[in-house]
């Protein structure tokens, strides 16, 4: 017979160590993807999730159950890539020199064509992983949640502790951000 949720997690406040295994097994696949969404090497991505089993495991006893467990681990899981995005300086600048032909010729018929330029195209979003790369990491963090996950600002608001006042804000200054970085890629390329 599988133990709830609440059981195993009892069991490790008690001390069994083994009772959080199965809590990894069933949550892996979605903190993976969550790291996926942060970084782009997988020893990255492994690394990243590695520090959110180990802050979970760490601070489960902060978990009050008062919501299911799998929103208090997807708290810890954005907060955790958050703080990662920050140590590793994700600001960095990419030249337009370096973007793959196919990213070139989609910002091509993007800046010439928008409404024709096919918005589910593969080089569309390796262009936008490029793009994510060099946001800072607030507005990385917040474009991804709301843009790319599809998260309301409260949900946004809950899983990293703003409120909701400084989600809109930096979701504004995010979009703004990435238009700079765009107009810079498209004025490299021009100039």
């Amino acid at each position: 017979m599988e133990r709830t949720e609440t059981e195993l997690i009892a069991a490790v406040l008690k001390g069994d160590a083994a009772s959080f295994e199965p809590l990894v097994e069933k949550y892996s696949p979605r903190i993976f993807a969550m790291a996926r969404r942060y970084a782009r090497r997988e020893s990255e991505v492994e690394d990243i999730a590695q520090q959110i089993w180990l802050k979970a495991f760490e601070r489960l006893s902060s978990y009050r159950a008062e919501a299911p467990f799998e929103h208090w681990l997807m708290r810890v899981a954005v907060r955790t890539c958050y703080d990662s995005l920050r140590a590793h300086g994700r600001n960095r600048e990419t030249a337009f020199s370096e973007l793959s032909e196919p990213e070139e010729d989609w910002l091509d018929r993007f800046v010439s064509e928008p409404d024709a330029a096919d918005e589910n195209a593969e080089a569309a979003r390796q262009l936008v992983g490029r793009v994510l790369e060099q946001l800072s990491p607030p507005a990385r963090l917040v474009i991804t949640l709301q843009e790319i996950e599809g998260r309301s600002l409260k949900e946004i608001a809950q899983l990293t502790g703003w409120s909701v006042p400084l989600v809109k804000v930096r979701g504004f200054r995010a979009r703004a951000e990435m238009r700079r970085v765009l107009s810079r890629m498209a004025t490299e390329k021009y100039l």
